[in-house]
């Protein structure tokens, strides 16, 4: 397998672990068109207008040296920024960027009783964002404190149970 198609199964093994600790149904597109690779469904969220939500999300993995500061700077290509822009979807879009190690051996490490993913992934909404006059690619700015988390998962969902996102 070649390092893209491994950094794309890593990444979806990554979200879908994250997904499971918070309690939530993950399903990956057969086919990805509308830039959605991954549909994550809650179950139970009530008191909202929704008492099953859903996210989309893009979901990409780099090993570049892409963090800037506080931020993540991740060259997203210009089809997949125009289909997570704007609010006319029926479920949230989001992208994630998992960044890894450019070492493969160095993506995890086994202890006893432990398997332990290296190292973080980063959520990110466009949906306000501007339209770019760019042709090929606009450069997505991520703060780091923005990580992909069960909470953070759960947090995106509940939002979504009212109606709302980012």
């Amino acid at each position: 397998m070649d390092i893209s198609a491994q950094k794309e199964q890593f990444s979806y093994a990554y979200l879908q672990a994250i997904a499971a600790q918070a309690g939530l149904n993950y399903s990956k597109n057969a086919v990805d068109d509308d830039s959605i690779d991954i549909r994550l469904c809650g179950k139970g969220f009530t008191g909202g207008l929704i008492r099953n939500p859903t996210i989309e999300v893009q979901l990409k993995c780099t090993s570049q040296d892409v963090i800037k500061g506080n931020v993540i700077k991740y060259p997203l290509k210009l089809k997949n920024y125009d289909d997570l822009r704007g609010e006319d979807v029926a479920a949230p879009r989001y992208l994630m960027v998992l960044v890894v190690p450019d070492n493969i051996d160095n993506w995890t490490h086994h202890i006893d009783n432990a398997l332990i993913l290296f190292n973080n992934c980063y959520w990110a909404s466009l949906r306000f964002k501007p339209e770019s006059k760019n042709s090929t690619n606009v450069t997505v700015e991520i703060s780091i404190d923005q990580k992909v988390t069960a909470e953070s998962l759960v947090k995106l969902m509940e939002l979504a149970s009212i109606g709302e996102y980012l």
